[in-house]
């Protein structure tokens, strides 16, 4: 896989007036709806060409997730509800992303429920063919509408299912970093590892014992030394056509 450190700066609004980077169709805010409690509910929207893919949170391999720069008005916090992502192999490169479409839901929790929020923000994210592109927009959404939407919701309900159990996992140290093997409560699965606690930490993809049973990753720190992991900071994600469950934190041993 080639990479082009292109930057595609996209400043002027809406999306549709800009000139979109090789691989998207459109891009924009879904403006969503407000909730009981005076939350927005809203969604970042992606179009791809055909063969073209964008990222999941943790891309794997390679790849970049989309970031956030908030621009808009009344926000207290946001919170991402991501969809499962899928297994992408290109060139080699294990990476976790999207084909097609993204929805990408939030909620923003405003900082004055009084008040109306206004959503807009600068995006990065990555685009990848055979050449993989940093791109930058620049987005805004309408005001809310009166109603869900059916849209929004849908990519809700793809989100993985929140498990409560924490697998078991063995801790230790290697010559650069750390290894962790995670119990498997699903057996066979495909899956992610994620180390939330600390986003500069690289995290290997997961290899499966013979039996399926176990996943074991390598997490490397900028430090390049063995350090301490924080075993509520492991996030593991099983991928299946039937769904994916997600699972926060393990009981090391």
């Amino acid at each position: 896989m080639k990479y082009a450190l292109v930057l595609t700066l996209l400043t002027a609004l809406p999306a549709t007036a800009q000139t979109l980077p090789e691989g998207l169709r459109s891009a924009g805010f879904l403006p969503g709806w407000t909730d009981a409690a005076g939350n927005r509910i809203a969604a970042l929207e992606l179009v791809l060409e055909p063969g073209w893919k964008t990222y999941w949170r943790s891309p794997g391999d390679a790849g970049l997730p989309p970031e956030f720069d908030w621009m808009g008005s009344n926000i207290a916090e946001v919170a991402f509800h991501w969809p499962a992502p899928e297994i992408i192999d290109s060139d080699g490169l294990r990476t976790l992303g999207y084909h097609d479409r993204l929805v990408l839901p939030f909620t923003v929790t405003p900082q004055d429920p009084d008040r109306p929020v206004g959503i807009s923000a600068q995006v990065t994210f990555g685009l990848c063919e055979n050449i993989c592109i940093p791109a930058q927009l620049t987005l805004s959404a309408a005001g809310p509408g009166d109603r869900p939407d059916r849209d929004i919701l849908a990519a809700m309900d793809a989100a993985p299912a929140q498990r409560e159990i924490r697998p078991a996992c063995a801790i230790g140290a290697i010559e650069d970093g750390m290894t962790v093997t995670l119990s498997l409560p699903e057996p066979g699965r495909d899956l992610a590892v994620e180390y939330l606690a600390d986003p500069s930490v690289w995290v290997s993809a997961p290899e499966l014992s013979p039996d399926g049973g176990e996943a074991t990753v390598d997490l490397v720190a900028p430090s390049g030394q063995p350090f301490a992991v924080a075993a509520d900071g492991i996030v593991m994600t099983l991928l299946g056509e039937d769904g994916a469950s997600e699972f926060r934190g393990c009981a090391a041993a």
